[in-house]
């Protein structure tokens, strides 16, 4: 949730800076990466809030929780790199969205084995 609201803080920065005013999504170059970057990370949450607590409870939390935070540091560099350059959001974007699959899997591993003992 911090991390949200550090994306959230900086798209009012640069609205500021840029002088645009809500509901607009478009004005500098600048600002439309930055406001992208952040209704990106905004738009994956759910989905990685939902994996990470269902690989917590049915794989392992300790591994849930490393996966979690890479893919928070993983988000911020995406989000960094984006809003310096479009093209600077790529690796980060392989990279966390190869965690979420990783997450994923674990979930699925944990639900099966839950569900499938006898």
């Amino acid at each position: 949730v911090l991390l949200l609201a550090y994306f959230t803080l900086q798209v009012i920065y640069a609205r500021r800076k840029y002088k645009i005013s809500p509901p607009r999504t478009t004005g500098h170059p600048e600002f439309e990466r930055i406001f992208r970057a952040q209704a990106n990370c905004s738009e994956y949450f759910p989905i990685f809030i939902s994996l990470l607590w269902v690989a917590g409870i049915f794989f392992h939390q300790g591994v849930s929780a490393g996966c979690g935070l890479l893919y928070l540091y993983t988000r911020l560099k995406y989000f960094q790199g984006y809003t310096v350059a479009a093209q600077g959001r790529l690796g980060p974007l392989y990279a966390s969205a190869w965690l979420l699959w990783l997450m994923l899997g674990l979930a699925l591993a944990g639900l099966l084995a839950h569900f499938l003992q006898p």
